[in-house]
């Protein structure tokens, strides 16, 4: 008889990284999950997991059973959940954190526009630029502007939004507009300056990839503040256009160097991996993604199993 207990025990050690972490997550001791887990592999006849002091290691038959039975797990868990959806109300907890201008710009309506619908669901919001431990602070969602992936993740690419160069029309006026990335070295510029991004700029000359180092008076290591500057006139700034994209539409800004463009940032959204995703989980997912399709439709890269992309062939 199959035990699904020793199973989803199994597929927790595997998760959590640890016995210890596993056995808090279930309510249990760390005794009981080792023990149960090494019943498993004796019934199976097959060693799961490598033990070491320091860290848990699938073999390869661990590997394979794991993602099998974690569809399975998964089967059930949704199954339960579609079941108790008929007759309990959502309701839980998100512990969100995403970029500060994403959030100041985008996240406040979403988050307003979300509880509204769903009051017996609470969030949790940090706005910040910091490396995030996303297991270790316990986090259910993570959005960054970044590339890199974490194996403990499950993790989505949302869409890509080009880095422009901008400034003001009356700094343009005054100081006159670049042609060609060498003539930035003449302009003044205002600088992004983080220990975790590339401050320098890079642009694509048509041939080959051009790294500048702009010339600034003022450098930050936030965008917003980076993009009011520019629209003060200070100097020439690279903006991703989610952020500057309601100044440009103002005419607050305008590009330059057009036919130069620079790298795309990668909007990224990113959990922890799960043999289920909760409902309080799938319901803020579909919400926000039906808010990236009315404001970036067939932009929109990588679209988790339950949510259905709309077909914009036809508008």
């Amino acid at each position: 008889m199959i035990d699904l207990n020793r199973i989803q025990m199994f597929s927790q050690v595997v998760e959590q990284g640890s016995f210890t972490k596993a056995a808090n997550a279930l309510g249990l001791t760390k005794a009981t999950v080792s023990r149960k887990v090494a019943e498993l592999e004796a019934d199976a006849g097959v060693q799961l997991l490598y033990r070491t002091t320091r860290a848990l290691k699938l073999t390869e038959a661990g590997a394979d059973y794991y993602h099998r039975v974690n569809r399975i797990l998964a089967d059930l868990q949704n199954a339960e959940d579609q079941l108790s959806a008929r007759q309990q109300t959502i309701k839980g907890h998100l512990k969100i954190v995403c970029p500060i201008e994403m959030g100041q710009l985008y996240f406040g309506r979403i988050f307003a526009k979300f509880l509204a619908l769903y009051p017996d669901i609470t969030i949790e919001a940090e706005l910040t630029n910091r490396p995030v431990d996303v297991i270790g602070e316990g986090i259910d969602l993570l959005f960054q502007i970044t590339a890199q992936t974490d194996d403990r993740l499950k993790t989505y690419a949302l869409i890509n939004t080009p880095k422009i160069l901008m400034a003001s029309p009356k700094y343009l006026q005054q100081q006159g507009e670049p042609n060609c990335p060498e003539q930035l070295s003449e302009h003044q510029c205002i600088r992004l300056s983080s220990p975790h991004i590339d401050s320098n700029w890079t642009l694509f000359n048509g041939q080959e990839w051009v790294t500048i180092e702009p010339k600034s008076r003022l450098e930050t290591n936030n965008i917003t503040l980076m993009r009011e500057a520019a629209i003060e006139g200070l100097g020439i700034a690279a903006i991703p256009l989610v952020i500057a994209h309601d100044a440009l539409e103002k005419g607050e800004l305008v590009t330059v160097l057009n036919d130069f463009p620079m790298k795309q940032s990668l909007v990224t959204m990113s959990m922890p991996q799960r043999v289920y995703i909760p409902r309080r989980y799938q319901v803020f997912i579909e919400f926000l993604y039906q808010a990236l399709f009315n404001n970036w439709q067939d932009r929109v890269l990588e679209v988790p199993d339950f949510i259905e992309r709309p077909d914009f062939s036809n508008q």
